[in-house]
């Protein structure tokens, strides 16, 4: 199979826009034993930037966030896609996904130069269970 899709949960945390702090999360994952299946940062207004991880094991995240006193924000779905990076690999699940009226209202993605891919996309909560369905998961 060229690709695979997964429902994921993830979580966030605000901070302030600065360097150093991306890498104190991930550091502090790293010290936890929380695996990633991704990792973003987007800048939310002038001053503050959105860390959202995706963990392995949302349980054994969610325990670790709490002992270390994190503040978080989630779980939130969303759909991850991985797979074998070839022309149009992405067209067939949007098109999925317009014939059932659901909106795709954020996704990022990254090829790794070497023949796969990664991709996440991102619905309303209203339409998450639409999604799965109509992308027979």
């Amino acid at each position: 199979m060229p690709f695979t899709i997964q429902q994921v949960e993830y979580f966030f945390t605000t901070v302030k826009d600065q360097p150093g702090e991306a890498y104190n999360l991930l550091s502090l994952l790293e010290e936890l034993g929380v695996n990633q299946l991704a990792f973003t940062a987007v800048p939310v207004g002038p001053n503050s930037t959105q860390l959202s991880v995706f963990p392995e094991d949302s349980a054994q995240f969610i325990n670790e966030a709490r002992k270390s006193g994190m503040t978080l924000d989630g779980p939130h779905k969303a759909l991850l896609v991985q797979g074998d990076d070839e022309l149009g690999a992405l067209a067939g699940i949007h098109l999925k996904l317009y014939k059932a009226n659901i909106n795709v209202y954020a996704s990022s993605g990254v090829a790794d130069g070497k023949g796969s891919f990664g991709y996440l996309i991102y619905v309303k909560p209203e339409d998450f269970d639409r999604a799965v369905e109509a992308l027979e998961l």
